[in-house]
């Protein structure tokens, strides 16, 4: 049955990291004074009642790993890092300016890339300069990625001093044949070390990201990587399908044969056998792809009906109006989305010009934000309900139509005016969101857009 239900529901699908998703943004409709209107009006609704979230991302690498598809630079030269930290704290300054008053400032969140390939008096100097602008809100969360190769104890000491309590590190796995494959060699010392430095530190939120349907990896490598990963007992974890989309990131991701990557039943055997050890360790699913221990903030937060969702992860709460800062950084007012330059060159180039690097956008429209609020609701709760009017959209009759046959097949219960996933269909939410997905169906893409639902 459940290799019946893969062969089914394992079709090309977005990750719903945006409603709409990127593909289906109307950039021709967008400009950059449409930007600055929805910037302002989320801003005064939401800067002094919750604060605004900061994603800064730091996109050096000093070696390319082969299955990453975000944006980044590779590079050894750290002369790299002064230059781009003031273009940052340009851009922050230009927003600033345009705001009607100071920023409160109640999550920051450094990605990247490598934040931890920067200087610890860099990012110092990063955070520094944010406040010479802006207040930090009473309750705060700040978070930042961190390699377990570069990251050192005075990274996170300093960071702890600035504020941030929670660390994520990449794992993805410790065979080193997948290691190699991946172009990731960090032995298990490495992240331990690491991990118990933050706990030390008072670090109260430690993640580890691990990867399954990796070249080369095999049930043995997903027992052995979470089984050395429970010896530290992080307070969370992400465990991610990899998504092999070549055609999007080039040949960085063509560092091993089609064949080598773990395909349908394998693939999925890799999840239950990983979903299992980690419910046998106490990590509850809390959102797709991420699992917590009943301690961590994210666990308290999806129990309490408070998490979210954006571009880069899970958060344990929202604000209105995120700026995202940085290089092919995304940012979102809830009434538009407003991406960055790309390249490097094109974004330092509008930092010179006393622009805001923004290139194209979406206005989201009322029913985009109906059908967002659902997604979220989806990748947040494990369920949805348009009881209220205000939730209701033009369509949600063939949405339920449509879903009937995962009722059937068990992953879903329909009731009047909800719907709620089982924990047998779990591992299909990209599925039932994209029965949502108005945009994709009106407008189905001929090509490959996107990487596998499971």
């Amino acid at each position: 049955m459940k290799n019946l239900l893969l062969q089914k529901y394992n079709v090309l699908g977005p990750r719903y990291t945006s409603y709409p998703t990127v593909p289906y943004w109307q950039e021709i409709d967008f400009t950059y004074l449409d930007w600055i209107e929805n910037l302002r009006k989320s801003f005064l609704e939401s800067n002094s009642s919750e604060g605004i979230s900061l994603y800064i991302h730091l996109p050096f690498c000093e070696s390319l790993c082969t299955f990453c598809s975000c944006h980044k630079r590779v590079t050894k030269n750290h002369s790299v890092e002064h230059p781009y930290i003031a273009t940052i704290l340009k851009e922050w300054l230009l927003y600033c300016l345009i705001l009607t008053e100071k920023p409160v400032i109640k999550a920051i969140h450094l990605g990247g890339g490598t934040p931890t390939f920067f200087s610890i008096q860099n990012l110092e100097d990063l955070i520094n300069g944010l406040f010479c602008y802006a207040i930090k809100a009473e309750t705060y969360e700040f978070s930042f990625e961190g390699h377990p190769n570069n990251t050192t104890r005075a990274h996170l000491q300093t960071l702890y001093d600035l504020g941030f309590r929670s660390v994520s590190f990449g794992v993805q796995d410790y065979s080193e044949k997948v290691q190699l494959a991946i172009h990731r060699l960090q032995p298990f010392h490495n992240v331990a070390k690491v991990t118990f430095w933050a706990r030390e530190i008072g670090y109260f939120s430690i993640g580890h990201d691990i990867i399954f349907g990796l070249p080369f990896q095999q049930v043995a490598d997903i027992i052995d990587t979470i089984e050395k990963t429970n010896s530290i007992h992080p307070d969370r974890l992400a465990f991610y399908s990899y998504a092999h989309v070549p055609w999007i990131k080039g040949n960085g991701q063509r560092g091993f044969k089609e064949e080598d990557i773990p395909k349908e039943e394998a693939k999925q055997l890799l999840y239950d056998v990983g979903k299992q050890l980690l419910n046998q360790n106490c990590y509850y699913e809390i959102g797709m792809d991420h699992f917590a221990l009943k301690t961590d903030p994210l666990f308290l937060a999806a129990k309490n009906g408070n998490l979210h969702r954006n571009f880069m992860c899970y958060t344990a709460s929202k604000t209105l109006l995120m700026i995202g800062l940085g290089v092919s950084d995304i940012s979102d007012s809830w009434y538009a989305f407003a991406p960055n330059a790309k390249k490097l060159e094109d974004y330092y180039q509008l930092s010179e010009w006393d622009k805001l690097p923004i290139y194209g956008g979406h206005i989201l429209n009322p029913e985009d934000l109906t059908i967002r609020k659902h997604i979220l609701n989806l990748m947040c709760q494990f369920e949805t309900s348009w009881l209220n009017k205000t939730d209701h959209f033009d369509g949600i009759e063939a949405v339920v139509l449509e879903l009937r046959p995962m009722q059937a097949d068990g992953l879903i219960v329909i009731e009047a005016a909800k719907i709620w996933v089982t924990e047998k269909g779990k591992p299909f939410i990209r599925n039932v969101c994209m029965a949502f997905d108005l945009s994709l169906k009106n407008n189905a893409p001929d090509n490959e857009m996107f990487s596998m639902t499971v």
